[in-house]
């Protein structure tokens, strides 16, 4: 017991030594078969696990870059070695040693795997508690407890790497703009609520009982006013905040990579930031990519692929037959038919035989059930035999000759080939049909693994969304972008025909970036006031500032922004943005960890001249 003591006692004297005298030489993943022989080599971490084979003690030391295996022996320092038998894991240590070769006993799975330090001093800085779950990448432990001890959830080495990739991105990105004569400039996160788009937090104000900041959704309003200011080249890695419904891919704080820049056309912008998407790649993955980037306007991307976001890295495009079928009648099929009579669109989607192959009648069955969650009634369904007769459907029975024929050569089908049909509204047909795409894309195997890049820009959106409810235009986008220079005058006569100079862009079925060129000219912008049901003096009550601004001699400018936790998550390939994010929310928006958000008591609540409802006040009680 005695010797215990003093064996703990010179670990704490030892332990300054370690802080003051002997410096960390090298990180845990550092050591190769080069630094065979060196002598005090000084390593500090975590202990990862501990093992005990016949009188020497072997553990796994950690830290952020890796694993370094330390061997203690009573030959090698009996001190060393009997504090090393109270080592467990996740212990805090540092030791002191002569890397040595493993031998026969080599692990290739690690890059240190060709050596092992032999300890000659040990001290333990910390000692830690048993672990409430495995601290590993392939831990059991749900996804509630990894986050309520996120911190240990953190040491993981799999999310680790995840974040050195994110400090990589950014990075990447600071030197990339700065290189570029960019000016990275700030803007405020408590700004004046502003009706419209996303919801937002509010912050009630102390100082101005009854009125209340928003948490900016977006800077877009301040980075406009900088190109007012003069400062042509703006960027901003920033903090947004919005009051959404939460999933896999959203949540209520997220980082935006924020870019604004005058005297601009779109070509600039695609230009600029294709070089810092290539800047990215290059810096944080080492792959070279290719540009410039794909192209693909709104209208061909939903014709071909139903969503305005496409997975490119594989085929199965969408055919609309409406036009075919019209002169038809729906060619006999009487649910073609009503779809036309409704003004609906009718299409189709062509799974080749050598991929229909692979999709039983029982699992081509089961897409029914998988559609309706898109909104879908069902699903039309056809297999082509030879000669190219219909089986395998109700519609067979029904459908012309000619009809048949026709749908065949325009989809190009050929004997096994499988057509899904989908018909109605064509919000809900392409839906439907795009959701459809991507399912049978990843369950059959057809999206490529070997992370292949597909960039493309979505160009030529809609200014305008037609708003059912409200029987009105609404702004598809933000009311400040600009419409094409020749649809101009369609804002008077035709709004819903209005496309907007805006583009995104898109990788591999996922929307990174989103932006436009800016309208600048007061009468433009009037005559988007106009279209969307608002008067000057409507929209000075939300933006008068901005308008004031643009008194005086605005820009022409025009800017983007990246979704930088989606860029690193597709850059970690993690399958939530939970996954890159260091301390994220749960899907009801709450921190499991701290436990945020709390009740606040009375006296805060009167500081701040806020009453509780009497609902939630209730529950508050409860």
């Amino acid at each position: 017991m005695a010797s215990c003591v003093i064996l703990r006692r010179m670990s704490s004297e030892a332990a300054p030594q370690f802080l003051t005298e002997l410096k960390r030489t090298h990180p845990c993943g550092a050591l190769r078969g080069a630094d065979i022989g060196k002598n005090d080599v000084v390593l500090m971490g975590w202990v990862a696990t501990r093992r005990d084979h016949g009188g020497r003690v072997f553990i796994d030391l950690r830290d952020r870059t890796g694993i370094t295996q330390v061997v203690f022996g009573p030959d090698l320092d009996p001190s060393a070695h009997q504090l090393a038998g109270e080592l467990r894991s996740e212990f805090c240590i540092a030791i002191q040693g002569r890397v040595i070769s493993r031998g026969d006993n080599k692990n290739s799975k690690i890059p240190t795997g060709e050596i092992e330090v032999e300890a000659t001093r040990l001290t333990i800085f910390s000692r830690s508690e048993t672990p409430p779950f495995e601290i590993s990448d392939d831990t059991d432990a749900g996804e509630a407890v990894r986050l309520k001890y996120r911190y240990l959830d953190l040491r993981r080495p799999a999310l680790q790497k995840n974040f050195l990739v994110r400090s990589q991105l950014y990075r990447a990105t600071r030197d990339y703009f700065y290189e570029n004569e960019f000016a990275e400039l700030e803007t405020p996160f408590m700004v004046k609520y502003t009706p419209g788009g996303a919801r937002n937090f509010l912050v009630p104000s102390r100082l101005n009982p009854g009125h209340f900041y928003a948490l900016a959704e977006s800077p877009q309003i301040f980075k406009q006013l900088f190109m007012v200011a003069g400062f042509d080249r703006y960027f901003q890695i920033v903090r947004c905040f919005r009051d959404e419904d939460l999933r896999l891919d959203r949540q209520p704080e997220f980082t935006q990579i924020d870019v604004e820049m005058s005297f601009v056309a779109e070509e600039d912008v695609y230009r600029i930031m294709e070089g810092l998407i290539a800047r990215i790649w290059k810096d944080v993955l080492g792959v070279e990519v290719p540009r410039p980037f794909h192209r693909l306007s709104y209208d061909d991307a939903m014709a071909k692929y139903g969503v305005d976001k496409p997975d490119l890295r594989f085929g199965l495009p969408l055919t609309d037959v409406t036009e075919l079928l019209r002169p038809m009648n729906g060619g006999g099929v009487p649910l073609f038919a009503g779809a036309l009579e409704q003004k609906g669109i009718i299409k189709a989607l062509r799974l080749p035989a050598e991929n229909a192959g692979a999709l039983s009648r029982t699992e081509a069955d089961k897409l029914e059930e998988f559609v309706k969650g898109f909104g879908a009634r069902g699903l039309a369904r056809a297999k082509v035999a030879e000669g190219g007769e219909w089986t395998q459907s109700p519609l067979a029975k029904n459908v012309t000759p000619e009809a048949r024929a026709a749908i065949n050569a325009a989809v190009g089908a050929t004997p096994g080939d499988y057509l899904f049909f989908q018909f109605g509204r064509p919000k809900l047909v392409n839906a439907v049909l795009g959701g459809l795409r991507l399912h049978l894309g990843n369950k059959l195997g057809l999206i490529p693994k070997d992370a292949a890049w597909r960039f493309s820009w979505i160009t030529d959106f809609p200014l305008f969304d037609y708003d059912d409810e409200r029987k009105s235009y609404v702004a598809a986008h933000h009311p400040f972008t600009s419409p094409r220079l020749e649809d101009v005058p369609l804002l008077e006569t035709d709004p819903g025909r209005v496309k907007a100079r805006a583009y995104d862009l898109v990788l591999n079925g996922n929307e990174i970036a989103g932006g436009s060129l800016r309208i600048f000219q007061r009468d433009v912008q009037q005559k988007v006031f106009a279209a969307l049901g608002l008067s000057e003096d409507d929209f000075r009550a939300k933006f008068g500032f901005l308008l004031d601004a643009f008194k005086y001699g605005p820009p022409p400018h025009g800017g983007i922004a990246f979704g930088l936790d989606r860029l690193a998550m597709l850059l970690c390939g993690a399958e939530s943005l939970r996954d890159v994010i260091a301390f994220p929310k749960t899907q009801k928006g709450t921190d499991q960890m701290t436990d945020a958000p709390t009740a606040v008591s009375d006296a805060q609540l009167e500081e701040l001249h806020v009453r509780l409802a009497p609902t939630v006040a209730v529950k508050k009680e409860g």
